[in-house]
């Protein structure tokens, strides 16, 4: 991780949470990621995905301004507290970083008294930041980063529509959007076509054994 140049209050959180050296999922978009690029990328959960994604963003994260620099959207609940959690941890030396959850289901004041505090990383589901986005409770025009992790569930036809009006509607032209997903189903490459600018390609699927995990099968 000491090769990529990272501030060091972020390489304390780096290796408080454990991690020892870039899975590779990590060793392949870190690099990409921090020199600006679209990522597409195809990898499981368990590889290290979340901190491929996580730390770009804490490394260049804007704590000037007080609204948010990257955007994460994932498809449930769950996944959107699990990954402001690793966010948390891995910036938790990053003096005056904040990092704000919001979906479906919070309630809409706690949330909206929420924003007139600074956030510096959003993770939410889609509908909720449209939702903010549309009433100007949620500034997304300095917001450069764009994550969509399980990006084939955030792009079925329920969703679709929605991402891309945050993107269209609410995020500044010079944004960087990277897609994480496990399947590439048609809807993930129409939407690579129409909103990525030549994104960076990783395929991890060939290894469909985690490392570290025996797997047995019983007849």
């Amino acid at each position: 991780f000491e090769d990529y140049f990272l501030k060091r209050e972020l390489l304390m959180g780096i290796f408080e949470m454990g991690f020892e050296k870039p899975s590779p999922i990590q060793e392949e978009a870190i690099p990409v990621a921090l020199a600006g690029r679209d990522i597409l990328a195809r990898a499981k959960n368990g590889t290290g995905k979340t901190g491929a994604y996580v730390i770009p963003i804490l490394e260049k994260v804007d704590l000037s301004i007080n609204t948010a620099s990257a955007l994460i959207l994932v498809p449930t609940r769950e996944l959107a507290l699990q990954t402001a959690q690793v966010c948390k941890k891995l910036g938790r030396h990053i003096e005056g970083l904040e990092v704000m959850v919001t979906t479906g289901g919070t309630s809409l004041k706690d949330d909206i008294m929420r924003f007139y505090q600074p956030v510096h990383v959003l993770v939410a589901t889609p509908g909720r930041v449209l939702d903010f986005s549309d009433k100007g409770v949620c500034k997304l025009d300095k917001c450069k980063i764009l994550i969509m992790d399980e990006a084939d569930k955030l792009l079925s036809p329920e969703f679709t529509i929605v991402v891309e009006q945050i993107i269209r509607n609410h995020m500044p032209p010079d944004r960087q959007i990277s897609l994480f997903s496990a399947t590439f189903p048609v809807a993930v490459k129409g939407f690579r076509d129409r909103w990525q600018r030549k994104p960076h390609e990783i395929n991890l699927m060939d290894e469909l054994t985690l490392k570290g995990i025996t797997q047995f099968y019983a007849f």
